[in-house]
Formats: C-alpha cells, sequence, structure tokens
C-alpha cells in the first residue's frame, strides 16, 4: 500500500478551525478563521505553499514573522489573531503533530505584541432607547396573517430581553421555554466560557414573553415536543413552516437590524446591533444604581470587574451637563 501524505500546514489549519467551531461561539470561530488566515497570508508571503509544506515542519519561530505582520491591524485585531494563532500551536502539540515550544512560543508573542487598547464602549443610547419604545408598539401594528403576528411579538419580546438582560445574542437565542422560571423571573443559562449563570428578567421583558408565547401556543402544541424543550424565540418565516424551530444568531441580528432600520430610518443600519443592547443594559444598571461597579459585573457576567469599569466613564453629553449645571447656574 502506498504511504499516507504527510499532513499539509493548510489541512491542519483547517482541522483546527473544525475543533473551534465545535466548540465555541459562531462569533469566536470567525475571528479564529481570520485570524488564521492572516498566518497564512504570511506563510506564503515568505515564498511557502501551505497545500504541499508538512505541518510537521513549522515551528514557533515562524510567530515572529506573524506578529511582525499583524502591525498593519490595530492592536486588539492583534491581540486576537495571535490568541488564535497560540491556539492552533497549542492543537499542533496535543495532536503530536509538530514539535512545538509552547512556553518559548508565548515568550516570543509577549515580546513582540502591542497591548490592547483599552476603548470606552460607544453606542447610541438614544436612538437604542427608540429602537426600544418603537418594539413595544408592534403590538399595535397592522398585520396581514398570523405569521406576520408571531414576528412581531417574538421580535419585541427579543428585543426587550436583550435590553432588560444584557444576554449575548447567542444565549437569547438558545433558549428553550423550560429554561425560564416565570414566577421568579429568572433563567439558568450556559453562558460565555460554558459557565452556569442565573439571568434575571424585567416585568416587561416577560410579559413580552408570555404574550409572545401565548400567541404560538396552538403552534406549540401541535408540534408533539414537550413544550419545555421547544425555543423561546422560534423561526416564523416560510421556509419554517409548521416546524418550531430556534432563531439562529444570524436571524437575531438580522432582526435588530430590520427593527432598527424601521425605528430609525436606512441611514442607521449597522448602528445597533444585538450587543449594542448589551452595553446599554450595563449602563443602565450603573446609571440605577449610583454606579455600583460591583453589581453591574455580576449582572453582566464579567469575569474581570475592568471590563465593567469601562463603562463607568460619562459619555460627553453627560460631562457637558454635569460641567454646566455646577458653572453656569
Amino acid at each position: 500500500m502506498p504511504s499516507k501524505s504527510p499532513l499539509s500546514l493548510l489541512e491542519a489549519i483547517q482541522d483546527y478551525l473544525k475543533s473551534v467551531s465545535l466548540s465555541r461561539s459562531e462569533n469566536t470561530a470567525r475571528t479564529y478563521t481570520n485570524g488564521m488566515q492572516a498566518l497564512l497570508n504570511t506563510y506564503v508571503s515568505q515564498g511557502n505553499d501551505p497545500e504541499t509544506v508538512p505541518v510537521s515542519k513549522i515551528n514557533e519561530d515562524f510567530i515572529t514573522k506573524f506578529a511582525a505582520d499583524l502591525k498593519a491591524y490595530s492592536p486588539n485585531t492583534e491581540q486576537l489573531y495571535l490568541t488564535a494563532a497560540t491556539g492552533f500551536y497549542e492543537y499542533l502539540a496535543a495532536e503530536k503533530l509538530a514539535d512545538v515550544n509552547l512556553p518559548r512560543l508565548r515568550m516570543l508573542i509577549k515580546r513582540r505584541a502591542r497591548r490592547a487598547a483599552q476603548r470606552l464602549p460607544q453606542f447610541p443610547k438614544e436612538d437604542i432607547q427608540k429602537v426600544i419604545t418603537y418594539a413595544q408598539s408592534l403590538t399595535m401594528a397592522p398585520v396581514d396573517n398570523k405569521r406576520n403576528r408571531l414576528q412581531n411579538l417574538r421580535d419585541r419580546a427579543f428585543v426587550l430581553t436583550l435590553a432588560d438582560t444584557g444576554l449575548r445574542v447567542h444565549e437569547a437565542c438558545n433558549l428553550r421555554r423550560g429554561d425560564i422560571d416565570w414566577q421568579e423571573g429568572k433563567a439558568i443559562i450556559i453562558g460565555k466560557g460554558n459557565q452556569e449563570a442565573v439571568v434575571r428578567f424585567s416585568t416587561r421583558a416577560l410579559t413580552a414573553l408570555r404574550d409572545y408565547i401565548n400567541t404560538r401556543a396552538e403552534m406549540d402544541g401541535a408540534y408533539g415536543r414537550s413544550l419545555s424543550s421547544l425555543p423561546l424565540f422560534a423561526r416564523h418565516d416560510l421556509g419554517a413552516g409548521k416546524r418550531v424551530e430556534p432563531i439562529s444568531t444570524t436571524t437575531g441580528r438580522n432582526i435588530i437590524r430590520a427593527r432598527v432600520v424601521e425605528a430609525l430610518g436606512k441611514d442607521a443600519a449597522g448602528t445597533i446591533t444585538p450587543h449594542s443592547f448589551r452595553h446599554y443594559f450595563v449602563t443602565e444598571v450603573l446609571q440605577g444604581s449610583g454606579g455600583n461597579i460591583k453589581l453591574a459585573q455580576k449582572l453582566a457576567r464579567h469575569k474581570n470587574i475592568q471590563v465593567t469599569q469601562r463603562y463607568a466613564h460619562l459619555s460627553d453629553e453627560e460631562l457637558d451637563k454635569g460641567y454646566y449645571d455646577i458653572f453656569e447656574n
């Protein structure tokens, strides 16, 4: 039998990205894919062919060339791509595909990588509030059929859930009906890093969810599965038919994009994303609690309180108001 050809660098990267997609969120998988494409670009620029060079030939020295090329990106992107590359080297070492000195790899990265900039979260708070108000009005919007009615009720509940819980988009899309304790107004979720966490729901979010669930009761009851196992936010497009299937994170983003355009106009497309509502949530907690950063950290489920502290900075408009209230009155 002919001997099997050694695994190429390109094939090893493809296998690595498959493992990432199975264990990480869609956003993380996309970032890692971009990072590994950047690594391949550097490799090719050195006159190498990743399709033919065996992965066993790669070592940690290559990371210095990659880090040098990443200087063309922002410090934050550089950090993300180096994290993806480090994960790839760890994968090679674990699978015994290459002889990699991981401590030396980390030392080389530490010497050459820039520190990621600490940027203040920026989001259009007033516009988000307008989108929330618009979403609440969807119950009165004229519709042609029950499917459109369900879409309106779902989207209203989705917007209010994001705004009042701080859930990440994939966490909201993965919710099941049985996850929510309706009496307590809480849900136990598996969040970032596969950590179990308790999320609290506001009265208006619970009311919107009940309106939506009650309206689709007939559809859920006829599906033949336990109600607790059904998705909280379901598809209502023609392709779903009578199936009760969860919305994807892509659908969740599209819901927000569409409702933002309806509420604010075409020029606002892309200015507010599902994650903008998480920024809004943290800021509302901080302002409503008199700046209680520990409370905001716990409710937002930030591991590092420094992440929460970034939200504690006042906006330019709030600084202006505070200044003129003091010196001009």
